[in-house]
């Protein structure tokens, strides 16, 4: 569904992500683990349009998407939730949901898809006309993965899901993901928490400093010495 040819980004004159090649296969949740600046984030936004790689090939569904606008991206069936979730402080529950369906024709079974984000999250039914910037972070977090599938992506990308957020509602999250999946939404997951994000992927990806050092099933990179070591604090 989505491979990533060699992938050079720069910011300025440093070299964020170098020569990053992946792919993720339809149907699969695979995760990318690593430190805080290992390129992660990076690697999404460059999918995304958001950073423009100076090398290498972005590939979507056999199409590519390299040079893509943001927004052309969105509408090819691809979407990201943010780090940091991001929602519209001001505005209600109601407002950012129906934001994410902002590419799409008015009519086209909006209404309909803003229900099915409220059964997924019955908290955001509950606080439906409240001001986002009012809900605590495990809401904002679930507002800003329901805006992203309002866009009904075949390819949802998260960006550090469960951070700040307490253990009982990391668990939460995690579940959703692995629900929003089995409604056959690929998943391509950025994740701190490396032993949450290798228990509910396929497969994972270890960053060091722009580089992917490691690919194997996530079975197997649960049980890597090196692995355990460096990120699940063994």
């Amino acid at each position: 569904m989505l491979t990533l040819e060699k992938i050079d980004v720069y910011y300025g004159a440093i070299h964020a992500l170098e020569q990053v090649s992946l792919t993720v296969n339809q149907g699969e949740i695979v995760t990318m683990i690593g430190a805080n600046g290992a390129g992660k984030s990076t690697t999404i936004r460059s999918v995304s349009a958001l950073v423009r790689p100076r090398s290498g090939r972005i590939m979507f569904e056999g199409e590519d998407i390299t040079r893509l606008a943001p927004h052309l991206v969105v509408q090819r069936g691809i979407c990201q939730s943010p780090e940091g979730r991001r929602v519209f402080a001001s505005m209600s529950v109601r407002e950012n949901i129906e934001m994410g369906a902002y590419t799409r024709k008015k009519g086209s079974g909006i209404a309909e898809d803003v229900d099915r984000v409220l059964q997924l999250f019955p908290r955001l039914k509950e606080r439906f006309t409240q001001s986002a910037g009012t809900l605590s972070g495990g809401e904002q977090q679930m507002l800003a993965i329901g805006r992203a599938l309002m866009s009904r992506p075949r390819l949802l990308m998260l960006d550090e899901p469960s951070l700040g957020l307490a253990p009982f509602l990391v668990q939460q999250i995690f579940q959703i993901i692995r629900d929003i999946n089995a409604q056959g939404v690929t998943v391509l997951l950025v994740e701190q928490n490396a032993f949450q994000a290798l228990r509910v992927a396929a497969r994972g990806y270890v960053l060091e400093t722009g580089r992917v050092v490691l690919e194997d099933t996530a079975q197997n990179l649960l049980a890597n010495d090196d692995v355990r070591k460096a990120y699940l604090g063994e």
